[in-house]
């Protein structure tokens, strides 16, 4: 099996872990359960959050994709995680309790849809009759709704293969599908010679990262979250302003080489951003793009699950 399969296939068996036993990466205070219990992907802010022990009272659970975080969520077994902005919505969709209480600056380029160069495709419109693997309710999900609706397209006019990454990248490499629509880290691992980046989310989508809350830790550890917030703040704007340090300590961490970790960070490492009514037009509008669509059953109100009480801490 090639290198890069390796470390996907053991992110996937790694967010199976967490799932199973609430995945444990990280000890201290925490285990008792007198810390914060936090559901991170391996990439994205949490993740430099933990690399550089920013805080410690932390027990730290690995995820796949931000669908398999948001039923950690349901389960009661972390207090809060990070997603991009299409799983809260199929999370509320299917009433799990949670509100959003961070978000980041747009990373429209974190995402994309990755062709094999010999297949001679030049724009999406091209995949037309075409089979296009994604995993179903992470932020790619919109970011397919989106390109269909530019090239006047819809769900018909492809085969949707629903894989998760670890499964999409072997389909890929194999030519089992004709395009792979992931987001980084594994967008990055997937720049091979040979593999052409047909379009990323840039006009189309904002892609931003949302920090989801558990309500009952929201009732009993906000003292903690607020604390927690200060240091996630902190951390991020460390890492923008250090990009070599911060590739130097995210690479182990990842697993992944450092020359592709730094290319992956230049393009999707935002800043935070305020949590303003707009960002919740923006989630309503994607609510109710998926609801047209029938992606997701019925409507929901996704400006109520803005919570805006950690402001100063996400400043």
């Amino acid at each position: 099996m090639h290198r890069r399969q390796v470390i996907l296939a053991g992110l996937a068996v790694a967010a199976s872990a967490a799932l199973a036993g609430c995945g444990d990466d990280g000890g201290g205070a925490a285990a008792s359960g007198a810390g914060l219990r936090i559901g991170y992907q391996r990439f994205g802010g949490l993740s430099l959050v933990k690399a550089r022990a920013a805080y410690p009272e932390a027990t730290w659970s690995l995820f796949e994709s931000g669908p398999a975080l948001t039923e950690a969520l349901k389960a009661g077994a972390i207090d809060l995680g990070q997603t991009g902005e299409a799983p809260p919505i199929f999370a509320a969709a299917a009433k799990i309790p949670f509100v959003i209480a961070g978000t980041s600056a747009p990373v429209p380029k974190g995402e994309a849809v990755l062709v094999k160069k010999a297949r001679g495709f030049r724009t999406f419109a091209d995949l037309r009759g075409r089979t296009v693997a994604l995993n179903k309710g992470s932020n790619v999900n919109w970011l397919l709704v989106k390109l269909l609706e530019a090239n006047r397209m819809t769900l018909a006019d492809i085969t949707v293969k629903y894989l998760k990454p670890a499964e999409g990248r072997p389909a890929f490499d194999n030519d089992q599908v004709d395009a792979w629509i992931i987001w980084d880290p594994y967008f990055a691992l997937a720049e091979q010679p040979g593999v052409q980046v047909l379009a990323d989310a840039t006009g189309l989508a904002n892609n931003r990262e949302y920090l989801l809350v558990a309500p009952g830790a929201l009732e009993k550890k906000a003292d903690k979250l607020r604390a927690f917030l200060d240091a996630y703040q902190k951390t991020t704007t460390w890492g923008i302003a250090n990009p070599k340090e911060r590739a130097a300590i995210l690479a182990p961490e990842l697993k992944i080489d450092e020359p592709t970790t730094a290319r992956a960070l230049a393009r999707s490492a935002q800043p935070l951003a305020p949590l303003t009514p707009a960002i919740g037009d923006e989630l309503q509008a994607i609510a109710d793009g998926f609801t047209r669509l029938q992606l997701i059953p019925g409507s929901v109100d996704m400006r109520a699950r803005i919570d805006p009480r950690f402001a100063a801490e996400l400043q």
